[in-house]
């Protein structure tokens, strides 16, 4: 007889237990910074026009942002829409008299909070599905660090800074290359570093954007270098085409990583890697004078159709 008054008292300390957390949960509605656990009913949430009653700035930057237009959405219900879309609903907030405590506050969230509460509309943007493992936000880069509904300086993508100088904030190492005399023209305004790099993750490293084909992104401008060749020259396959180039500047032509074209190829093409990597110049090719440009003949060096040697056939 004692097991099963121990069942029952057993499942009324777990009703309690649950009852009890329901009740603590109900009070803090506002707490969750997921939409999709915000909840439904309307009678918690008091629309756009109260909150600009007394947020008069950010009504104002809300009007002419794009965000007004999940009011048109009602079919999703009033917590996606307006200001309470991002902000939780707002009758609680109203009525305490504007206590901060009873609204969710972004500045108040963590970086991965926020950009969940983002994402939670903007992730079926197929260039933001990665952003949660991505490396900004691994480093503590969400999207109100980049991004401000309310005081971006750049309608565009409600951008906190114009880039390339957003981008310069953090990667300063990179900034000076764009100035060297071979370099991409980023700072001219004729590229963007979202060019080549998708600041919302990738599955590659670097975020690196790829090409349709999902080879090296540099093939969607340099068209000539995409192949598929019949020869293939090994370095672009294995390393990509930062073996050969700096792909933000250099003070090399053509942005190589060594000053002379036969420095860069002996990396490969020398007698001690003859045997592992590549095949070694020839003896007869003093490097002394006549042979330091290799490119004059072997000027596919890309890859050939034609030719395993890379000349011009």
């Amino acid at each position: 007889m004692k097991k099963p008054t121990i069942i029952v008292s057993a499942s009324i300390l777990v009703a309690s237990t649950l009852l009890l957390s329901s009740s603590l949960f109900a009070d803090r509605p506002n707490k969750d910074t997921n939409p999709v656990l915000q909840p439904s009913d309307p009678a918690l949430y008091v629309g756009a026009e109260t909150c600009k009653a007394c947020h008069l700035p950010e009504g104002a930057s809300y009007d002419r942002g794009p965000h007004w237009q999940t009011e048109t959405a009602k079919h999703k219900g009033p917590q996606w829409q307006g200001c309470e879309g991002c902000h939780g609903p707002g009758k609680a907030h109203v009525d305490s008299g504007g206590d901060a405590s009873k609204i969710i506050r972004f500045t108040a969230l963590s970086p991965k909070q926020s950009s969940e509460r983002c994402l939670s509309c903007h992730e079926k943007n197929a260039s933001h599905e990665n952003f949660l493992r991505s490396p900004h936000l691994a480093n503590g880069v969400g999207c109100t660090t980049c991004h401000s509904v309310h005081a971006s300086t750049v309608r565009r993508n409600l951008l906190t800074a114009a880039p390339p100088g957003l981008c310069y904030g953090c990667h300063q190492s990179v900034e000076p290359d764009f100035s060297k005399p071979e370099h991409h023209r980023v700072n001219e305004g004729l590229m963007s570093c979202t060019d080549c790099h998708n600041p919302h993750g990738s599955s590659l490293p670097h975020n690196l954007r790829a090409s349709a084909s999902q080879g090296a992104v540099c093939s969607k401008c340099h068209v000539d270098t995409a192949g598929p060749f019949v020869f293939e020259h090994a370095p672009l396959k294995e390393q990509g085409c930062v073996a050969c180039h700096s792909p933000h500047g250099s003070t090399n032509p053509h942005m190589l990583n060594r000053p002379q074209v036969n420095q860069l190829c002996l990396e490969c093409h020398s007698s001690i890697l003859a045997a592992a990597i590549a095949p070694g110049a020839p003896t007869f090719h003093n490097q002394g004078v006549k042979y330091q440009q290799c490119v004059l003949c072997h000027v596919a060096t890309h890859g050939s159709n034609t030719d395993p040697t890379f000349f011009k056939r």
